[in-house]
């Protein structure tokens, strides 16, 4: 799989950066990943997937290449950058069919790109997005009020997340089979250690900080489920049976809602890409190059 940087400088003063496809004919798959990761984490995915499409590869403000850039942006400015990026760029590939993919985080903020700029893409994939009930989310802003949203769990544990280790070797000794990697192709989590972490004196770093995970955890997107309801394009939820109790029952309000989106709960966590990549590639290729709906 071979790969092009690219670097797009942002109006906000921070500088985004991801990887790139040399422009095949193929049709162009965009690729965001979730809080926390790097696009390049999936890479036993993506390569299977590089067989069918050529790769558009953001990292979000803080994770992968792109500069940490000061407070978090917030999940929809995010989402307008990584698009902004992408059209600044996509020029190169011609008129080529486009597609969507996002995980969790990046599930989200794909989410909000097809509501924003519903004739980019043709179809989408969303793989266990975070899509916080309408309950959540009003809890999280009486929460905000009373300045209580950094107490969420999710924020809380990625607050305290360790974030340096001696060496590679240790890091993989410490994360093998535990908390969010249980499960994961030994390809998976050595992606993980090559593109997540980076060297620093003290031997290596997380390239994200856990405080700009914990950042964007202790947030929420704005009009959520309204910019669901807008998707025009045909759009598939992939779930995780294990994953969070929340994301199976918002795919399947999401999918009600409309008509264009569908869900399926496959086997696996939040992270089933990463523990089946080559049936999750498998499913995302059968979807997007399915037949348009009549």
């Amino acid at each position: 799989m071979h790969l092009i940087p690219w670097s797009y400088p942002t109006v906000e003063g921070f500088t985004l950066r991801g990887w790139r496809s040399p422009p095949s004919g193929k049709p162009l798959l965009h690729v965001l990943h979730g809080n926390g990761f790097c696009a390049l984490v999936y890479r036993p995915m993506l390569l299977t997937l590089s067989e069918r499409f050529d790769l558009w590869l953001s990292d979000v403000q803080g994770h992968g290449e792109s500069d940490h850039g000061g407070a978090f942006c917030g999940w929809n400015r995010s989402a307008e950058l990584a698009l902004e990026a992408f059209e600044a760029g996509r020029a190169v590939y011609g008129q080529v069919p486009r597609y969507a993919l996002g995980h969790s985080f990046g599930g989200v903020l794909t989410a909000l790109v097809l509501a924003q700029r519903p004739a980019l893409f043709e179809r989408a994939v969303l793989l266990d997005p975070v899509l916080f009930s309408r309950r959540m989310i009003a809890t999280f802003w009486v929460a905000r009020r009373l300045g209580l949203h950094r107490r969420h769990g999710l924020a809380r544990k990625a607050a305290g997340r360790r974030s340096q280790w001696p060496d590679r070797q240790t890091a993989r000794a410490a994360l093998q089979g535990r908390g969010i990697f249980k499960g994961w192709t030994p390809q998976a989590l050595e992606a993980y250690l090559e593109h997540a972490l980076m060297a620093c004196p003290e031997g290596v770093q997380l390239r994200c900080r856990p405080a700009r995970e914990a950042e964007i955890f202790s947030s929420m997107p704005k009009h959520l489920w309204p910019s669901l309801k807008r998707i025009a394009v045909p759009t598939l939820i992939l779930h995780g049976k294990g994953s969070y109790p929340f994301v199976g029952p918002s795919a399947r309000a999401a999918a009600s809602s409309n008509r264009m989106v569908t869900q399926r709960q496959v086997s696996g966590g939040h992270c089933f890409m990463q523990e089946e990549p080559g049936l999750a590639a498998e499913r995302v290729i059968a979807f997007l190059n399915a037949a348009p709906l009549s």
